[in-house]
């Protein structure tokens, strides 16, 4: 660990916290301990001499999923609640130490839904940290031109608008006579779905497409098919009741429209916190926001390299990649993979990181919070499982941090074609609960995994 309050008192705490109060960031570390002075070779000279710091110690290993199930009761009582269906299950528990009590078809690829927001917001909050915010931004140019540039802020609306709107009018002293160019930086239509979604989801809200000036995130009742066309609409209405004519629009590719060096920011209009981000995505399970996310932390809104660079950052952490796909931020692309070996890896990973409180935090609560308040409600389980949840037809998956008398447990379950997955969530993980099947025990136990 690394000096953090336990798993068990974040998460009571969290749970005490109303979502909209959001949390504070917390930058904990590891502290460096003094090094004791090397011992000079015989003969050596002991006159005090200008010489290098000594180097800082190895940093503090945070625990490493096991490979071995160590918990033979545990895996047992799994197995024997699946049954039949257990080819369209995986299923793998941990404890905070890092030993894999159970592990059913852990190692099998499978469309984790949702759950690939788990991936997009760990790498989102290591790679910009709990302050970061997404800005949409009015530059001048140095020939006079305006332009507006976005980073995809999912609650960018009106009153934002109306405001640049009115410092572009100011600061360029525009008039029907003479107005002023506004251009919007906006990604090419090719470039507002990743290929992998199908054609029935992208006119849902939920499937909205992914652009940098996006309006209440590109969604009303449906999509909104056409971005850049209801911003300038909704640009020139604003114009219309304040100084009409004054402005002409025209919209440049974001990716070629480079700003020059000697552009001024007229005004800056920032999105919600990060932890606001984090929990759009994991706790409303906001498949707009997990998106651009992944844009952002990767630095490029190539999708395809933003994959990459996720996939790189994963494999910088030591998780258990076999079979793991990366094709989207959201979930939504069917072709993605994961392992329940993964994901529960990954928790374990995010429950040492500085920042694990906002991670934690921004997750759904059973019984109480998002996607999962309506889940196991008055059960065992009501507020004490903190999870993403992910759903797509014939696809569920529920995986986080579960509290038990025994610590926290880090589980995921995934299926691909179960027929009433929910209730079988419930079962399995109300066993994990039970921590009188592994006791104090199961560090010397081992049975060979599925």
């Amino acid at each position: 660990m690394l000096g953090f309050r336990s798993t068990t008192q974040r998460l009571a705490l969290l749970a005490a916290m109303p979502l909209a109060l959001g949390l504070q960031s917390i930058m904990s570390g590891a502290v460096a301990q003094p090094t004791s002075p090397a011992i000079p070779a015989r003969g050596a000279s002991l006159r005090p001499r200008l010489a290098a710091l000594p180097p800082l110690p190895p940093p503090l290993a945070a625990p490493i999923l096991q490979s071995q199930v160590s918990c033979p009761s545990l895996q047992l009582r799994l197995s024997n609640l699946i049954g039949a269906e257990a080819e369209v299950w995986s299923v793998t528990v941990a404890d905070a130490r890092g030993r894999l009590l159970a592990d059913l078809n852990g190692s099998r690829p499978r469309v984790p839904a949702s759950n690939q927001k788990l991936i997009t917001t760990a790498f989102a909050l290591d790679r910009l940290g709990p302050d970061h915010r997404l800005t949409t931004q009015l530059w001048r140019l140095p020939d006079g031109r305006l332009r507006l540039t976005g980073q995809g802020d999912p609650d960018l609306a009106l009153p934002q608008l109306q405001r640049f709107t009115r410092m572009a009018l100011v600061s360029s002293g525009a008039s029907p006579t003479n107005p002023v160019q506004l251009e919007l930086a906006e990604e090419q239509p090719q470039d507002w779905w990743p290929q992998g979604w199908n054609w029935g989801d992208r006119g849902t809200a939920y499937g909205a497409p992914v652009t940098r000036l996006a309006v209440t995130s590109n969604a009303i009742d449906d999509a909104v098919m056409d971005p850049p066309a209801r911003l300038r609409t909704l640009l020139g209405r604003t114009l219309a009741s304040q100084a009409p004519g004054a402005i002409a629009l025209s919209v440049v590719p974001a990716r070629q429209a480079i700003l020059p060096a000697a552009a001024v920011l007229v005004h800056e209009e920032p999105s919600t916190s990060m932890y606001g981000l984090l929990s759009l995505a994991n706790t409303e399970s906001h498949n707009f926001t997990a998106e651009v996310l992944l844009r952002t932390a990767a630095g490029t809104w190539d999708l395809a390299e933003a994959n990459r660079r996720e996939m790189a950052w994963l494999q910088q952490q030591g998780l258990p990649l076999q079979g793991v796909q990366i094709r989207d931020g959201s979930g939504l692309d069917r072709s993605g993979r994961v392992t329940s070996r993964f994901l529960t890896a990954l928790l374990l990973r995010m429950d040492q990181h500085p920042y694990a409180r906002h991670y934690l935090g921004s997750l759904a609560v059973a019984g109480q919070r998002g996607t999962l308040r309506h889940l196991f409600n008055g059960t065992s389980l009501d507020g004490m499982l903190y999870a993403k949840t992910g759903t797509l037809t014939g696809v569920r998956a529920i995986s986080g941090v579960l509290q038990t008398a025994d610590g926290p447990r880090f589980v995921s379950a995934i299926s691909n074609g179960a027929p009433t997955p929910n209730r079988t969530i419930g079962r399995l993980m109300q066993q994990v609960q039970n921590v009188g099947l592994c006791g104090t025990s199961t560090a010397s136990a081992a049975v060979t995994t599925p």
